[in-house]
């Protein structure tokens, strides 16, 4: 049987910025596994004017009682003003989905 995990992805500037970020998600249990899909060039409309950027994609995988805070992770510690966050819900084999809510499990304080 399968079971729901969330996916998100978002994109930014450099290694280093994506690095931090996929370590700190981690460390924070809000994502099991961050996979760097690599550099990626966008091409969009900022403020008026056509851009285009050299980006990293991440992809977040995290269970469904952590996409949201990892969405707000996200947001507040994204070097950009307005990150892309795009986040969808997948069906995993259930010993994977097992494996990603056991890692984005809150530790009990005891």
């Amino acid at each position: 049987m399968n079971m729901p995990v969330v996916l998100v992805l978002t994109t930014l500037p450099d290694r280093e910025a994506a690095s931090t970020l996929a370590k700190q998600a981690i460390d924070a249990q809000l994502a099991a596994c961050v996979t760097e899909l690599g550099r990626v060039k966008s091409l969009y409309r900022w403020k008026g004017k056509v851009e285009a950027a050299e980006e990293l994609q991440l992809l977040f995988k995290t269970s469904l009682a952590r996409s949201d805070e990892l969405t707000r992770f996200i947001e507040t510690n994204h070097p950009y003003e307005t990150p892309e966050i795009v986040s969808w819900q997948a069906d995993a084999s259930a010993a994977y989905g097992q494996w990603i809510t056991a890692e984005t499990q809150r530790p009990l304080n005891v």
